[in-house]
């Protein structure tokens, strides 16, 4: 039966790496949408093939050979995610942020003017954005069948009430579980179902989630390469990417109906921040095998990332009798290492005299690659790697661009597809990315400006909690805004 407890500290402690580390992790940290100046956000992404633009060389780096001067731009850009949720009712929320894109210099190292052998080389910087993280979800609906709790009695049936740990520890401290009274402390009711000596079940509470996450990943990329004959560009980059990302989230369940376990309302919040830093390689080539013609090939290395985490949950519960109670787990720090998947790209591209050009990039990821390793505290990830190869897969992403010349003004379009990344079976084997794009340029001599749209789309199905009964799930619809503007700068020409 429970506990009769006033006020006492958090006596469990989360296992170790039982919250941290997950599918959602690698995937999160693993998934690019390539981003960068207005140009390159407005035809889709779809550069390898083209080059030319400081946003390739996250992609490409053989781009970087077809600059024929030292140049440098700044791409500002805002950004607006609405989403809404369906729970058993319809909820909307939205959040807007205004932050760096891109920021790169091109240097001209050699610059000759013959046709033959080494014609340029470049050595240049950008820190392109690769993903934007911000978020902000509503989920709010009437339950009828299940309730958070449930979860985590059913972790718990089969553990003694003192050996409890995580949040269904601090869910028993705050009176939302309690052991069902003539099964030897070991096995849990809730509030609303076998609550002590009482053995009904009484659901229709109202559940509200909110989501609240930020953060980004950026990659810093040094490159050096050239051009050789006008016919072969070539190009290697050293990334250095950054991220940081923080979840959080509000449960809250509240019951405005009168319940035998004399239940009000109990809010659970867990909130983690992850920070870290990763490198890779790439090398990439664009050849010209016709004036108007354009092949490009691209490799990206696994980009290996050490990762630092903390994590830290509680839960707060009010009763109709105005008693109220507070707990909360100690908060834990992980240390860790993940290793994303290799990327393999290629495109083709046309130009059409002055008029215009069009390019189409294809790209290959398997996500089922991605692997956490430990470093130093000899945890084993064999269990969580196996996981991931079990629940994601390899996938393909398409791109196409197109950009139409009107003497000094430039008109750009592009599409973008995503493909699925979770395995046959799973709960989101049907979510893809879809992204279109447009935008309009102006270019002198030696400035250009430029804007850019896109918008990135998906839908998704969440999960709030899963019991032995059933899986409690909202279905999500994302929708990306970017805005950005570019400026760039050529010297020397």
């Amino acid at each position: 039966m429970k506990r009769y407890v006033l006020t006492i500290a958090a006596a469990f402690l989360t296992i170790s790496g039982i919250f941290a580390q997950n599918v959602d992790d690698a995937l999160r940290y693993s998934q690019i949408f390539y981003n960068g100046t207005a140009r390159f956000m407005s035809m889709g992404g779809a550069f390898t093939a083209l080059g030319g633009d400081m946003s390739t060389f996250s992609q490409n780096p053989g781009g970087i050979g077809i600059f024929r001067s030292s140049e440098i731009s700044i791409t500002p850009q805002l950004f607006h995610i609405g989403t809404t949720a369906n729970f058993n009712g319809i909820s909307k929320d939205y959040l807007y942020n205004f932050n760096l894109g891109q920021v790169g210099i091109v240097s001209n190292l050699i610059s000759g003017s013959g046709t033959k052998g080494l014609i340029s080389l470049n050595v240049g910087y950008s820190f392109n954005k690769t993903s934007n993280n911000n978020t902000t979800i509503r989920i709010e609906g009437k339950s009828n069948t299940s309730s958070m709790a449930d979860s985590w009695a059913d972790q718990s049936n089969g553990i003694l009430y003192n050996d409890l740990t995580g949040a269904a520890g601090i869910a028993y401290d705050a009176w939302v579980l309690d052991t069902i009274t003539g099964t030897g402390a070991t096995q849990y009711g809730t509030v609303f179902n076998n609550y002590g000596d009482n053995i009904t079940s009484d659901y229709g509470q109202t559940i509200r989630r909110l989501i609240t996450n930020s953060g980004y990943t950026g990659e810093h990329t040094f490159t050096v390469g050239g051009n050789i004959s006008n016919r072969i560009f070539f190009g290697a980059a050293l990334g250095i990417s950054r991220l940081h990302y923080t979840g959080h989230y509000e449960h809250r369940e509240i019951a405005d109906y009168n319940l035998p376990s004399e239940f009000a309302d109990f809010t659970y919040t867990e909130h983690f921040e992850d920070t870290g830093t990763g490198i890779a390689l790439k090398i990439g080539t664009i050849i010209k095998p016709t004036d108007n013609l354009r092949i490009g090939l691209a490799f990206h290395s696994p980009t290996y990332f050490r990762i630092n985490e903390y994590y830290y949950d509680n839960i707060s519960s009010n009763f109709t009798d105005n008693s109220h109670y507070e707990f909360k787990n100690d908060p834990s720090r992980y240390q860790y290492a993940l290793t994303t998947p290799f990327r393999a790209l290629a495109g083709v591209a046309y130009q059409f005299g002055k008029i215009g050009l069009i390019d189409v990039d294809y790209e290959f990821v398997d996500y089922s690659t991605a692997r956490f390793s430990e470093t130093g505290d000899n945890y084993d990830y064999s269990e969580k790697n196996l996981e991931i190869k079990n629940t994601l897969k390899p996938t393909s992403n398409i791109r196409i661009g197109g950009e139409i010349r009107m003497n000094k003004l430039y008109l750009r379009g592009g599409y973008g597809y995503y493909g699925k990344v979770f395995s046959t079976g799973e709960i989101n084997d049907n979510m893809a990315y879809n992204a279109f794009s447009a935008g309009i340029g102006f270019r002198e001599q030696n400035i250009n400006i430029d804007f850019g749209f896109m918008n990135l789309g998906n839908k998704q199905k969440y999960v709030l909690y899963n019991t032995a009964s059933e899986s409690a799930i909202a279905n999500l619809t994302n929708s990306r805004n970017m805005f950005a503007v570019t400026v760039g700068y050529k010297f020397g020409y």
